[in-house]
């Protein structure tokens, strides 16, 4: 499904460039789960973006199903930090937003919105500004509005890092309801050690190089208690020590 190989992108400032990513090589299979885990500014969003198609890499290349990644793909979703809802549009016009970019007609737009709303259980909130919502009902929102375009592919930057613990347990469970309902691949970036356990069928590590630094793989059937399982526990720990160690050689 996604295969990034040898990539490496960097920013020009007044002339300089700063390296943030290098040779980053991975790949991800079809409805996997992969979180991207690593210290602030090791270049979890630039490589998210990268694969977003909106940033192109100095060198290297990702490949989505066999198709090179030049520009933002009709068949990719991105969830952004904070959601990225539009503060002046309700939520109908929220999850309306990418039809009408593509050119959707007012009736296929009317019947995706309210099927999609229906769905996520928010027909309720149609009439409501982002302002009025909960952490957990924007996530809904944010989920609607990027499912009503049918991706396969849902990209995740931190979307959980402002909500409360308990609201961002339930809404990690959510995300996996959908992973499976729409037969979903997800790539998710998070700073949250248990968050990357709990989703993830795979994690990479980058460092602060901005190098892909570890990878573990998990299983995709969890079950309702693998948050109190050894699994969970044991991978938990490995990750955060490698954590650990990445921060204190960097400091060094």
């Amino acid at each position: 499904m996604v295969r990034v190989e040898k990539l490496s992108f960097s920013y020009v400032v007044k002339g300089r460039r700063f390296p943030i990513l290098n040779d980053i090589d991975f790949r991800l299979e079809k409805n996997g789960i992969l979180c991207i885990i690593g210290p602030s500014g090791c270049g979890k969003t630039t490589l998210l973006f990268n694969i977003a198609g909106l940033r192109a890499p100095d060198t290297g290349t990702v490949w989505i199903d066999g198709d090179e990644v030049k520009a933002p793909r009709e068949k990719t979703a991105v969830i952004f930090q904070h959601f990225g809802l539009l503060p002046w549009e309700n939520v109908y016009d929220n999850i309306a937003l990418g039809l009408k970019i593509r050119g959707a007609s007012p009736g296929e737009i009317k019947k995706g919105v309210e099927s999609n709303m229906e769905h996520f259980d928010i027909t309720r909130l149609a009439r409501k500004y982002p302002r009025h919502l909960s952490g957990g009902e924007k996530q809904r929102v944010a989920i609607a509005r990027a499912l009503v375009l049918k991706p396969d592919l849902l990209l995740l930057d931190e979307p959980f890092s402002a909500i409360d613990a308990l609201t961002r347990e339930a809404l990690q469970e959510f995300v996996l309801r959908v992973w499976k309902e729409w037969n979903l691949t997800i790539i998710h970036v998070t700073h949250d050690i248990e968050e990357a356990v709990f989703l993830g069928t795979e994690i990479i590590i980058l460092g602060k190089d901005g190098r892909y630094n570890h990878h573990y793989a998990l299983p995709r059937e969890k079950g309702e208690d693998f948050r109190n399982g050894p699994v969970f526990h044991d991978t938990t720990a490995a990750v955060r020590d490698r954590m650990k160690r990445i921060i204190n050689e960097s400091s060094l």
